[in-house]
């Protein structure tokens, strides 16, 4: 992290900002996680088809995976304070009028706006934590901001449920702003910064491109069946959508400050985890709300019931992520990858075949959720720590936010394959059971590209990954940092 112009840390610059930090990617990993359980609630308030409230989750996704990896140089060029202010502030608002929104568009609009805001608080909150940490406590309180966004992923699913079954699925978003505003008044205590002149600000006009033609994939896929394959508006989605994300990839390779950094990809080990990570967003993004819909449809659960059964796998999640990330990492990313996405395929083609019509929590659903969860937890810190290790320490900013850019972009077309397969709330039990066997095949493609995962010598030291697997959008990211204790920096998810 450089900048410039720095004031001396405040008093309350440790332990509270620490607390800060955390807070903020608690709160935006949180934001994810409880979504899901708020669709079944959009459709008997908006009356929406499930096409249409798929976008709730996908804009977020779409407008999280554009900005991530662009975010982390806006901390070196802006400031840490003023990234962090910037993006609590559109989070809040946005959230605001999530809340508030009459009709699916508006909502819609809000929620893109509010995946701007989270792709902002990310990084900046890292860069707090990077920065304003006594460099003998850096490694530690990487390590509690990452324990912040494991908890949001564990608790997530149960605290959405019972705020919709109490409330409404308005609640999920008013409860954003008492929080935003609290962060906002936390910033104050943030030293200042000036940003640094020598980096340059990231590439608009790609990160606009990538946006864009990751949208119109995704809208192609979900909506051509109704539009129809042939016709001009699906072809144009179809064709435009590819030919944006090539665009960009172009600008990337030539521009000084690219939108992503593509460069990284000459490293073998590190473009296979990047690949892993698309194939696994695809798979867990579909595969978390699948779930939530087969057992509110199916089995008649409440919200609340369903975020309850959800929770064991979150917590299975999050142990075996941080467990898993104290492997030696001469073999650790590769076992991690390829043994939990052997688990991920195993349990999704056992549940694409085996799905019962009738409520089997104890003796079906629990244990699958929790083997379901090991192979997330391990996947999801497998793949992290590989972007991680496979390039330089100075480098680790960019391999993480490209890694995770990778996987909500997968998620978001794993979204837009199950709204062309579950087209409404009627829907039979052979849809879900199409939906796990589509996770499990993605499944296996990580599990394959995961056995490519090797270093040809001891990379440098870096702290253990820890990270929720089951939120499709905690991250972390920010610009290559140039200090001494570079190589203490950690990454979730």
């Amino acid at each position: 992290m450089t900048t410039t112009g720095t004031e001396a840390p405040k008093p309350r610059a440790g332990a509270s900002l620490l607390l800060l930090a955390s807070g903020a990617s608690f709160l935006a990993v949180l934001d994810v996680t409880v979504v899901n359980l708020a669709i079944p609630d959009l459709h008997d308030d908006l009356g929406s088809g499930f096409k249409g409230l798929s976008w709730v989750i996908t804009l977020y996704a779409v407008t999280f995976a554009a900005l991530l990896a662009p975010a982390g140089r806006l901390a070196d060029a802006l400031g840490r304070r003023t990234l962090f202010v910037t993006g609590v502030s559109v989070f809040t608002v946005a959230s605001a009028l999530v809340a508030a929104s009459p009709n699916l568009g508006v909502l819609l609009g809000a929620r893109a706006v509010q995946g701007l805001g989270a792709a902002a608080m990310i990084p900046a909150s890292l860069a707090i934590v990077l920065t304003d940490s006594p460099p003998e406590r850096r490694r530690a309180a990487i390590g509690q901001w990452s324990a912040a966004a494991a908890l949001a992923a564990a608790v997530g699913p149960a605290v959405g449920g019972s705020l919709v079954d109490l409330a409404g699925w308005r609640s999920l978003f008013l409860i954003n702003i008492p929080f935003g505003l609290y962060f906002l008044y936390g910033a104050t205590g943030i030293p200042r910064t000036t940003g640094t002149g020598a980096r340059k600000l990231p590439d608009a006009l790609g990160t606009l491109l990538l946006g864009a033609g990751v949208g119109l994939l995704c809208l192609s896929i979900s909506k051509g069946s109704d539009w129809g394959w042939s016709e001009p508006s699906t072809l144009t989605c179809v064709l435009g959508g590819p030919a944006l994300i090539a665009v960009c990839l172009l600008r990337s390779a030539r521009h000084p400050a690219p939108a992503l950094e593509i460069s990284l990809w000459r490293e073998r080990t590190f473009a296979l985890a990047n690949a892993a990570a698309f194939f696994y967003g695809v798979a867990l993004f579909a595969w978390l709300l699948v779930g939530v819909l087969y057992v509110t449809e199916a089995w008649d659960y409440s919200e609340l019931q369903a975020g309850l059964a959800m929770t064991p796998g979150a917590f299975a999640a999050t142990f075996v992520a941080l467990r898993v990330g104290k492997l030696p990492p001469s073999y650790g990313p590769r076992l991690a990858t390829a043994g939990g996405a052997v688990v991920l395929a195993g349990t999704a083609f056992l549940l694409a075949f085996t799905l019962p019509d009738q409520p089997m929590f104890l003796a079906y659903w629990l244990p699958l959720g929790i083997t379901s969860g090991i192979g997330m937890g391990a996947v999801t810190t497998g793949t992290s720590t590989a972007a991680a290790l496979s390039v330089s320490p100075l480098r680790f900013a960019g391999a993480t936010g490209l890694n995770q850019t990778a996987r909500q972009i997968g998620g978001a077309l794993g979204i837009a394959l199950l709204a062309t397969v579950v087209a409404g709330r009627t829907t039979g039990i052979a849809d879900f059971e199409r939906i796990y066997l589509i996770s499990g095949c993605a499944s296996v493609v990580v599990g394959v590209l995961g056995l490519g995962l090797t270093f040809a010598k001891p990379p440098a030291p870096a702290a253990p990954t820890s990270a929720p697997a089951t939120t499709a959008t905690s991250t972390a990211t920010t610009t290559d940092r140039k200090t001494p204790d570079a190589d203490t920096a950690d990454t979730t998810r």
